[in-house]
């Protein structure tokens, strides 16, 4: 697997390296995976490939997603993507099963720093939710029932980009002025291990990729 680490950057930058990387990937007809991680300076929204942006008020930098699902502030956390050949994932054809795929490399992960996760339950939620870690699917990533990660997908020409938010910490007041929702049945690394600083958890994360 190849590793790109964790660097900073806007949100226009960060979408276009991943859709650089998908398109590169698929030209070369690359066989080796590609995990990135990232993060985004200023804060922005990122709002999936179909999502209507109404909601929007202006006052927040944004971008759009080449992968689907519904928008995230993408604000105190650490984001990957992950690029690769469907057909080197065990029934990669298969939506769910590719997203537990890959997932389950960040629930490995985290078994090393010893925490358990899990994939959540498919909920009926209201459709008028605009912020995607209020909705729950069969391959989010919980700890205890509250989602962690949210992660979305985008297919090409037999080749898978999956987004995925890990939060590290969240600013409750601004999600829930920003999408005017009750922000609960989340939690984020801070609240699980607030000893580990967030360079600590990437580092550690970059060294367990790297073994790949």
């Amino acid at each position: 697997m190849k590793l790109i680490k964790y660097s900073v950057r806007t949100g226009k930058e960060n979408m276009q390296i991943d859709s650089d990387l998908l398109e590169s990937a698929i030209q070369k007809s690359a066989a080796e995976p590609i995990f990135r991680l990232y993060g985004w300076a200023p804060k922005c929204i990122s709002l999936g490939r179909n999502q209507k942006g109404d909601f929007l008020d202006g006052k927040i930098d944004f971008v759009r997603r080449l992968t689907g699902g519904r928008a995230l502030l993408h604000d105190d956390e650490v984001t990957y993507s992950y690029i690769t050949p469907a057909s080197i994932i065990p029934n990669g054809e298969t939506i769910t099963e590719s997203y537990k795929y890959i997932s389950g490399i960040l629930i490995d992960f985290f078994k090393t720093l010893g925490v358990r996760l899990n994939f959540g339950e498919n909920k009926k939620v209201s459709t008028h939710f605009d912020y995607c870690m209020l909705l729950s699917t069969g391959a989010d990533v919980c700890f205890e029932d509250k989602k962690i990660i949210g992660s979305a997908q985008f297919r090409k020409n037999g080749y898978i980009l999956q987004h995925g938010s890990i939060l590290f910490g969240y600013d409750k007041a601004l999600l829930e002025k920003l999408f005017n929702e009750e922000v609960k049945g989340i939690t984020t690394v801070k609240e699980i291990l607030p000893e580990l600083s967030k360079e600590e958890f990437v580092q550690k994360l970059e060294s367990y990729i790297e073994q790949f």
